[in-house]
């Protein structure tokens, strides 16, 4: 199962869906299981259900931080994460239209609601969504940076 898969299902079974791109690298990450819940719970919903930056790119830029960042607050560490950053949001808004939630959401065309009480998860509420597809693309699209740049 590729880890496209493992985020999608971790969707699927309830996770948000930063949460669900995180735990798919926590062999990556060295986050367990909880902590990696914790940290990525807020970036749901375009953080907090603000409908800001897709929480599928929270969760994948987070592991990009735990994967590259060195110690200290070193120059080169930053540039090298800025970079990787700007290159995984480069390939997610050209294979999705955008990184933010509410633009995705529209153009799903679905409402862009920023109630902080989250959706009931019912078989509706996943078939009408497209953030399962966008978990899936988050985290493959994140295991190809992370192939490319020879770090799995």
């Amino acid at each position: 199962m590729s880890r496209a898969d493992i985020a999608k299902e971790n969707f699927l079974n309830g996770c948000a869906c930063a949460q669900a791109v995180l735990l798919a690298f926590s062999d990556v990450t060295g986050l367990d299981e909880g902590t990696a819940m914790k940290i990525s719970l807020p970036f749901g919903g375009g953080m907090g259900r603000l409908r800001l930056t897709c929480g599928t790119v929270s969760g994948a830029v987070a592991v990009l931080g735990m994967v590259l960042a060195g110690p200290g607050v070193d120059p080169a560490n930053k540039r090298l994460v800025y970079g990787a950053v700007q290159e995984f949001s480069r390939r997610f808004t050209a294979e999705n239209g955008s990184v933010i939630c509410g633009e995705l959401l529209k153009a799903a065309g679905l409402a862009t609601d920023t109630n902080a009480v989250p959706e009931a998860r019912s078989a509706e509420y996943y078939k009408k969504r497209p953030c399962p597809d966008l978990v899936y693309s988050a985290a493959d699209i994140l295991e190809n940076c992370l192939k490319e740049a020879g770090l799995l």
